[in-house]
């Protein structure tokens, strides 16, 4: 392929519309001065991770917790990604982590039902796009 040629195709894919190859996207962020005791309840926050899945239109796979001292951890293996909630009761502190590829989820929408769940006072959000175009 010459210099020409290469440079064309260059320009093309960076002002192609079309989806990229991997789409994901990465939602995550910090909780202050939740509901601690729904920090502390280890069948909630499972179930808080399913139905995240599900208002996420994600494909759950498996979840697994685990009492850490007072917190707890909780990971939804989804076939798109993963969904993780780590909790310090004794601060009411949680971090969440909502990552999906496919541009048939919603990772946002599942990252904000676990929010209003745990009923945090302060939310640090990010967003990290991960695509391949």
């Amino acid at each position: 392929m010459s210099r020409i040629e290469y440079s064309i195709n260059a320009i093309r894919s960076a002002t192609s519309t079309e989806a990229p190859r991997v789409y994901g996207r990465h939602v995550f962020g910090n909780l202050y001065d939740c509901d601690v005791n729904i920090l502390s309840n280890e069948e909630k926050l499972r179930e808080t991770v399913i139905e995240a899945a599900k208002i996420g239109n994600m494909t759950l796979l498996d979840v697994k917790s685990w009492r850490i001292g007072y917190g707890v951890s909780v990971v939804a293996v989804v076939l798109e990604s993963h969904i993780t909630i780590h909790t310090w009761p004794e601060y009411g502190f949680a971090t969440v982590d909502v990552y999906s590829c496919g541009m048939h989820t919603n990772p946002d929408e599942a990252f904000n039902y676990i929010v209003n769940v745990l009923k945090p006072k302060r939310v640090e959000k990010k967003v990290t796009e991960r695509h391949l175009e």
